[in-house]
């Protein structure tokens, strides 16, 4: 398909030199993106940003200019089967230059649009009620991120407008939900990720679950963990300040998983549950396990249009909010994206629940 829609756009250029000049671009748009992975994992050069930032982007225009081209030719097919158009006139230069430019321009607009979404850091925030059991009448606010994705690109303005976010609510519990740092670099200089997350003020602390891009890191992890002042929670459940059970739960992919159930057999059955888990997945079997509000990340509401519309269907939220039979799931787009710095659909947040024990 890559491959059509770049003949076919070669073939709307006038001359042989521009023919063969946007040959070249094709070439690097469609390289663009295998190449920035290869030197965002491989490289510390911080440098390097600015280019590798560009080969990300390249991913998402590609998609978009496919979908372009083809939307262009089934309209101007239209057009020609309905008789709007004449043969003529879809030959003439004018005509052609008109499809050239739409076709060009839309994918370029939607990425920069994308790019523009993506640096914007919003704050969403909830209140729900649960049942509070024997704990305290009160109300608990919780900060809730995941997918962070921290790598080189990732510039010191975010780090900190991520800190100033986070403190200005003045959390009781700050919550990862995985996905914390990207690719797999060993040499990675994870310092100014650590400084960010210690500057973070919560009442009860940090703590965490793994996601999918953990496993990447294998060993490593744990003392970037330790220097940043976050605990995690591996299939395990921790009571918070009498007044909220937090249970976390390992990644699906993970051997010897246990079942929610399994996970709350030790946890306090008097206190409310809370299931932190990276997947919005078995929601129902959280539910049935006594859990009152589950918190996951992972989908980043597909990101890139129209994956959303498949990640709507993989799992039972992809974002937002969700209430079902009195227990209550959150799924968050993330902080950031995977891979491209682009967002089409949704946008990167922080997540705020204002949870009150009724």
């Amino acid at each position: 398909m890559a491959i059509y829609v770049g003949l076919r756009v070669r073939s709307l250029f006038g001359s042989r030199l521009l023919k063969n000049l946007w040959t070249g671009l094709f070439i690097l748009i469609a390289a663009g993106y295998p190449v920035a992975e290869a030197l965002s994992h491989r490289t510390g050069d911080r440098g390097l940003s600015a280019l590798i930032f560009l080969g990300y982007c390249m991913l998402p225009l590609l998609l978009y200019l496919i979908l372009t081209v083809l939307a262009v030719d089934g309209l101007t097919g239209l057009l020609r089967l309905t008789g709007a158009v004449s043969r003529e006139t879809v030959r003439t230069p004018r005509f052609r230059t008109g499809r050239l430019v739409a076709s060009l321009a839309i994918p370029l607009v939607v990425v920069v649009l994308g790019a523009v979404n993506h640096r914007i850091l919003r704050v969403h925030e909830y209140r729900v009620e649960i049942p509070r059991r024997s704990a305290p009448a009160g109300e608990m606010t919780i900060v809730f991120m995941s997918d962070l994705h921290l790598r080189d690109l990732v510039p010191n303005r975010l780090l900190d407008e991520l800190t100033d976010k986070v403190n200005a609510r003045k959390p009781d519990l700050i919550l990862l939900g995985g996905d914390l740092l990207e690719g797999d670099r060993r040499d990675e200089n994870t310092g100014r990720y650590e400084r960010a997350f210690r500057r973070m003020s919560a009442r009860y602390g940090i703590l965490a679950v793994p996601g999918n891009h953990e496993g990447y890191h294998g060993a490593g992890l744990g003392g970037f963990l330790e220097r940043s002042g976050i605990r995690l929670l591996q299939d395990e459940a921790v009571a918070v300040g009498g007044s909220l059970v937090v249970a976390g739960r390992r990644d699906s992919r993970s051997r010897n998983r246990k079942t929610v159930a399994d996970l709350l057999k030790s946890a306090r059955p008097d206190l409310p549950v809370l299931l932190l888990v990276h997947r919005p997945k078995e929601f129902d079997q959280a539910r049935a396990a006594g859990v009152d509000v589950q918190l996951s990340g992972h989908t980043h509401h597909g990101q890139i249009f129209p994956v959303n519309f498949i990640t709507a269907l993989q799992y039972d939220l992809s974002w937002g909010h969700l209430e079902r039979g009195g227990a209550h799931l959150f799924v968050t787009s993330g902080v950031q994206g995977w891979g491209p710095p682009v967002r089409t659909v949704g946008a990167s947040e922080i997540m705020v629940i204002h949870l009150v024990l009724r």
